[in-house]
């Protein structure tokens, strides 16, 4: 019987020849069945236990939308902590050539821990993963995850449970503000376990005189009905 690889082995087997392309060309990329079905059931059932988390967000109080989401608190639980380990070097790549193309003065180390160093030396000392539940009625508007000086410019959401099966509605939004013209929007369904990485405000675009920014933003559209989960991981952290 074939052994079910752990979550550092597959992000290393995944393609990422095919990831950089849809990160560079749409500002996203879908990675299929990156956690199992256990694996989302447990971060769900989870989501009472306030032991892991250090701060409750109620997202209307803050006209962010209609839901609320938790901030894990450090140690973070295995799983994340695994994800965002693992996967940083290889977005570090994608990240670096982006600014390398948009001539920022910016460099990402290859560790993650390095990284986060910056962060803690810049007094951003707080843990950003977080998981959002929505209701019916539920929604998220249009923003950025910026969190102080120190930022990390892509992140990533973990899709929890099943769309059509868990909710409806609550299809995952990306905006791209295209310099002079109208702003296009995606609208993106993942699957249970299915994890999409993003950027966090901005992609590089090649024009006629070289490259230049697009920025971005995300949301999620309205919950028809059922509760939607999901888990966001963002590789910086935050001054509160």
């Amino acid at each position: 019987m074939m052994k079910n690889p752990n979550i550092p082995e597959k992000i290393a087997q995944l393609d990422w020849t095919s990831i950089n392309e849809s990160m560079n060309q749409h500002g996203f990329a879908l990675i299929p069945s990156l956690l199992t079905s256990q694996n989302c059931e447990e971060l769900i059932q989870n989501y009472d236990n306030s032991s892991l988390y250090r701060k409750t967000v109620n997202m209307a109080r803050y006209r962010f939308g209609l839901g609320e989401y938790k901030y894990f608190n450090y140690p973070l639980p295995n799983i994340i902590q695994e994800v965002r380990t693992a996967i940083y070097p290889y977005i570090a790549n994608i990240a670096n050539l982006w600014f390398q193309v948009l001539k920022i003065d910016r460099t990402y180390p290859n560790n993650h821990s390095e990284f986060l160093k910056e962060c803690h030396d810049n007094e951003q000392l707080k843990a950003t993963p977080l998981i959002l539940k929505y209701g019916e009625g539920g929604f998220n508007t249009l923003h950025q995850d910026l969190y102080g000086d120190v930022y990390f410019p892509i992140q990533m959401v973990l899709f929890l449970n099943e769309a059509d099966e868990d909710y409806t509605g609550g299809e995952f939004v990306l905006t791209q503000q295209i310099p002079r013209a109208q702003s296009k929007a995606t609208v993106l369904r993942p699957k249970k376990g299915d994890a999409l990485l993003f950027t966090t405000n901005f992609r590089p675009e090649k024009g006629a005189k070289g490259y230049y920014r697009i920025n971005m933003k995300h949301g999620v559209s309205e919950v028809k009905s059922g509760e939607r989960y999901t888990l966001g991981i963002i590789f910086h952290d935050a001054l509160s």
